[in-house]
């Protein structure tokens, strides 16, 4: 008797129960639906937050990401010039193999000249709180990057060196953003264009002594330009100067040269160079080293080669 009075319960309740329990998950299906579009929002502001404090800027990147650009001596050379460089940066937790390659084509030999360079297989190792200070997208402590940036630059002479008139060149020149994602996340490219240009002034004094030959003085200024994070600009003056000591066959460069952006996020690099070139007649070899002063926290030694072909040189008729 006492189960079947139990049974008889449970008939008359189960409906009821099934009633409340189908409606609150019917309740909580809305909700959930409801609350998706908020979540999709929420993740979407989110990495625009993300991308908001990303500094583009040297300090925070790999060394090639928007380095201090070396100008040319104000010359202009009259054969195609192939050059290609090896260079190992270290210092400040962060160590980098890089091969630089560029071309200069004479297009009217002495006066007009397209020149491109960029950045290929780097290879890179840094250490845990370098990956945390720059705020990378990913743990990998080590990696590599086949194609770096990519620079394409017109050069024009506007004035020829006289006796007491300085040689004087203009350039204009683009920076492509040709590196893939993995170079943005990794912190070692810019995903983002740019471009800068230049003016570069320099006269030579002869000289007669056991050691040198002759003394060639470059100044440098121009202005360059980034895109950063929501399509803002980053504007920076850029100017630097070189003394080049010459005799015989061998050039000693020294250079000093910076740009200073406006973000004061790490946008302002210092660097000075110390460039040693043997030169002959269809090739060159040099080493160079260099050290970021400020908002460039690296060393760099570099070893190259620069030959000039003349059949690569256009002729006109």
């Amino acid at each position: 008797m006492d189960s079947l009075i139990v049974r008889c319960r449970s008939l008359i309740f189960l409906p009821a129960i099934n009633e409340r329990t189908l409606s609150s998950r019917v309740h909580l299906r809305q909700r959930s639906r409801a609350g998706f579009p908020t979540l999709v929002c929420l993740a979407f502001f989110l990495s625009l937050s993300a991308a908001a404090q990303v500094n583009y800027s040297p300090k925070y990147f790999g060394p090639n990401a928007n380095p201090v650009h070396a100008f040319g001596n104000a010359t202009i050379l009259s054969s195609t010039t192939l050059e290609g460089s090896v260079s190992y940066f270290f210092g400040s937790g962060d160590q980098t193999e890089n091969l630089k390659l560029s071309v200069e084509i004479p297009l009217l030999p002495s006066f007009v000249s397209l020149k491109t360079w960029g950045f290929f297989l780097e290879k890179y190792s840094i250490a845990p709180e370098v990956n945390r200070f720059r705020g990378m997208q990913s743990n990998d402590l080590s990696g590599s990057v086949g194609v770096g940036d990519v620079y394409v630059q017109t050069r024009m002479r506007l004035a020829k060196e006289a006796q007491f008139v300085p040689a004087i060149i203009l350039n204009l020149t683009l920076k492509t953003a040709s590196s893939d994602e993995k170079g943005f996340q990794s912190r070692r490219y810019f995903d983002t264009p740019g471009y800068f240009f230049d003016m570069e002034v320099g006269k030579s004094f002869v000289v007669s002594t056991r050691l040198l030959d002759e003394i060639r003085v470059v100044g440098n200024a121009g202005f360059l330009c980034w895109e950063t994070t929501d399509s803002r600009q980053d504007d920076a003056p850029m100017y630097g100067g070189r003394v080049i000591l010459s005799h015989r066959l061998l050039d000693f460069e020294n250079t000093l040269s910076r740009y200073r952006g406006w973000m004061h996020n790490g946008d302002s690099p210092l660097v000075y160079s110390a460039l040693l070139r043997l030169r002959q007649s269809k090739v060159a070899c040099f080493v160079e080293y260099k050290y970021g002063l400020r908002d460039y926290p690296y060393h760099l030694l570099s070893l190259g080669m620069s030959i000039f072909v003349e059949k690569l040189t256009p002729k006109y008729k």
